[in-house]
């Protein structure tokens, strides 16, 4: 029995060894592999410096400037058309130059101290998006709407907060810190343990990550230069286009390029470089979709119902009176933004438990049927690059004490402060907010991780009606449920922001730690530029937020309307507005289901939210965003490769340049200072009884 078992030992030994080579060159094989394709491997020789030194005083003046410039984009375009692209690649492309440049003038002369490495990249692109963050968070929809402009135009100007400096940066200090705390906590859980993708922090850390590799940096370089010369083009054609607007509908952007009577209804090119920009970067469905809502609305709906005048509205109202066309505009708009988000935010929702109960059923697993040898389930798994990211991830935590007591201490401060800014805001409401915003916070930067879809606007609606509801229209309910919506707003938003640098940093091995001071730093500057640079636009354009404005912020009518319906009731509206509305809010769920129905070809399907815009201000700018859509569809077509690599830096120069000039603009319209022509169009008949008055 004994030699039996040898020989079948040793038979045993050798399929043993024939089992260890094979796995060994298996192994061999996809190390081979990974060291292909892996990114930390091709900085592993780089030092990685501590949390502290990747705050430096460069990128935080880096950060300043680019903040003061990225404010005046994000509050351009939020007091234009309310769309704004992702400007991640631009912020991180931005400050790659401005500090590369800054090392290698020192690096010359002797005087470089420190390396400049992506984890200081990652610093900067994080301060700068939290602080045009706070720009976007409310100042073209809830605070505009507060204003006694709005309330006049809503036909309801008892309940209204005009806007001062320091009021509005006292209340950003107090509720835009919240959500930071709120989700502090959670982040091994939502980077490590459940490993949610966030798209967005994703892209933004490979982009960084090639900058800072030799053949990167290279095309960095020669990105910054097309941006450079794109960004002078744009700027000197805002400049030569304000010479021929020295009147309302003057200059460029009233050019009539599709004829007088599309010009009527708001189908016309009018110029805008920043527009051009957004469209190159918006996904074509986005451009298509706010299109096709003009052709809906200005091309067919209204006017049909402008032939109703005397039927279904009184006539000689004026165009800007919500019991007239007017009416049907925004609240058909209202109906189209709430069944996209209420459609959204069941969706996103729906995914957020679902992941959950799979990671919970997951562990429970692992938990139930440990493996033999292993520290983590996990463990044998992770790559190199994971291993690393992981190791530096955990390596600087931030004390959950910390976060915690942050959290019930500014919430402390908050609710004791909101009610003397706004007195129809209560205690009690803000007390209710607080202990409620932890859990939303969550399942927004939980569901941002899967679907890279922030609902932070669907739940500052629920704030409104739900806030205007308990407030009554008799204990200034209006007010109170705008300032419900922008602390719920900045809370739940803010949270997805931090957990999306969070996996920028996790991607960059750059430490939480230098993330979180990032995105505080970035706050407060946010919480100081965002109020200055909207008190310069709202003091320059005194017709700022009508309709007929140049900057018409669309959002801040329809927000306005939100509160008084939350309030009020649907009383206010005209004849069949609320039938119409009940059908395009049921339009703008049946649509995204279909969309989701149909997988891979519901990409094709157009979406209600993009749509609901120009219902309200017209298609004019969703005309000059499909000019860029045809441009970068065209470079595509004819060169790939070069439309990949340079097309986000021609737009973001377009974007950045045309930006930029609205600083000059606004100080020109401060001081006084009007342009010296006005360009006009008219028609054939109109210019001969001009002629003729002329003569006479």
């Amino acid at each position: 029995m004994a030699p039996n078992e040898n020989v079948d030992n040793g038979f045993e030994s050798l399929d043993y060894v024939d089992d260890e080579q094979k796995l060994h060159h298996e192994e061999r094989t996809k190390l081979r592999e990974e060291e292909e394709i892996s990114v930390e491997r091709v900085f592993q020789h780089q030092l990685v410096p501590s949390w502290r030194n990747q705050l430096t005083l460069r990128a935080f003046v880096v950060s300043f400037l680019l903040s003061i410039l990225f404010s005046f984009i994000v509050m351009k375009l939020n007091l234009t058309t309310g769309i704004i692209p992702s400007l991640n690649v631009s912020a991180g492309l931005l400050g790659f130059f401005f500090v590369k440049t800054w090392t290698k003038f020192l690096e010359k002369s002797g005087m470089l101290r420190q390396p400049f490495t992506r984890q200081e990249n990652t610093v900067i692109q994080t301060c700068v998006v939290a602080s045009s963050g706070i720009a976007f968070s409310g100042f073209g929809s809830y605070l505009l709407a507060m204003s006694e402009r709005e309330a006049k135009i809503a036909s309801d100007s008892s309940d209204f907060k005009d806007p001062r400096l320091g009021w509005m940066i006292a209340f950003l200090f107090v509720v835009s810190f919240l959500g930071l705390f709120s989700v502090v906590p959670l982040r091994r859980i939502m980077i490590i343990d459940f490993k949610l993708t966030y798209p967005s922090g994703t892209a933004t850390a490979h982009l960084i990550n090639s900058f800072h590799t030799p053949l990167g940096a290279k095309l960095a370089k020669k990105q910054v230069n097309v941006l450079g010369k794109f960004f002078s083009l744009s700027f000197l054609w805002g400049f030569f286009q304000w010479f021929y607007t020295a009147a309302d509908e003057c200059g460029f952007q009233a050019f009539p390029s599709l004829g007088l009577k599309a010009y009527e209804n708001k189908f016309f090119f009018d110029f805008s470089a920043i527009y051009v920009g957004v469209g190159m970067i918006c996904p074509y469905i986005i451009n298509i979709s706010v299109l096709l809502g003009g052709i809906i609305s200005w091309g067919l709906m209204w006017p049909l119902i402008k032939n109703q005048e005397g039927h279904w509205y009184a006539i000689g109202l004026g165009d800007g009176d919500l019991h007239g066309i007017q009416g049907y505009r925004v609240f058909i708009a209202i109906a189209l933004i709430l069944g996209d988000g209420l459609y959204n935010f069941v969706k996103v929702l729906t995914h957020t438990l679902l992941g959950l109960f799979n990671q919970i059923r997951n562990k429970q697993r692992e938990n139930v049927l440990p493996v033999a040898d292993q520290d983590s389930p996990s463990s044998p798994q992770l790559s190199f690059d994971d291993r690393r990211r992981t190791q530096l991830f955990l390596k600087d935590q931030i004390p959950t004490w910390f976060a915690v007591g942050g959290y019930v201490a500014i919430a402390s401060i908050s609710t004791a402060t909101l009610p003397h800014i706004f007195p129809q805001l209560k205690w009690y409401y803000i007390l209710v907010i607080y202990l409620i915003a932890p859990t939303l916070a969550f399942c927004n930067a939980y569901g941002c991780g899967l679907t890279d879809w922030s609902l932070a606007s669907t739940y500052g609606k629920l704030a409104i009606f739900t806030i205007g509801a308990w407030a009554g229209a008799s204990h200034g309910g209006v007010l109170a449920s705008l300032a419900a919506c922008g602390v719920m707003m900045n809370i739940v938003s803010t949270a997805s922001d931090l957990m999306q640098d969070f996996k920028t940093g996790y991607l960059t091995l750059a430490s939480p730690r230098s993330m979180f001071v990032s995105q505080i730093f970035g706050t407060i500057m946010g919480c100081v530029i965002s109020p200055c640079v909207f008190w310069i636009f709202y003091k320059a354009f005194p017709d700022l937020g009508t309709h007929t404005s140049e900057y018409p912020a669309p959002y801040a009518s329809v927000y306005r309307n939100m509160a008084i319906l939350g309030v009020q009731g649907f009383k206010s509206l005209p004849k069949h507005c609320l039938l119409l509305c009940y059908i395009f809010f049921a339009a703008a769920i049946a649509v995204n289901l279909i969309k989701d129905l149909l997988g891979k070809r519901g990409r094709f399907v157009p979406l209600p939210m993009a749509m609901a815009i120009p219902f309200y201000i017209g298609p004019y700018f969703a005309i000059d965003m499909c000019v860029g859509s045809l441009i970068l569809y065209v470079w595509e077509k004819i060169n790939k490769a070069k439309a990949d690599a340079f097309g986000p830096a021609v737009a973001s120069g377009l974007i950045c340049g045309d930006g930029i000039w609205t600083l000059p603009a606004s100080i020109l319209a401060l001081a006084g200072v009007k342009p010296p022509i006005c360009m006009k169009f008219l028609s054939r008949a109109t210019n001969v009884r001009v002629d003729k008055f002329l003569g006479n």
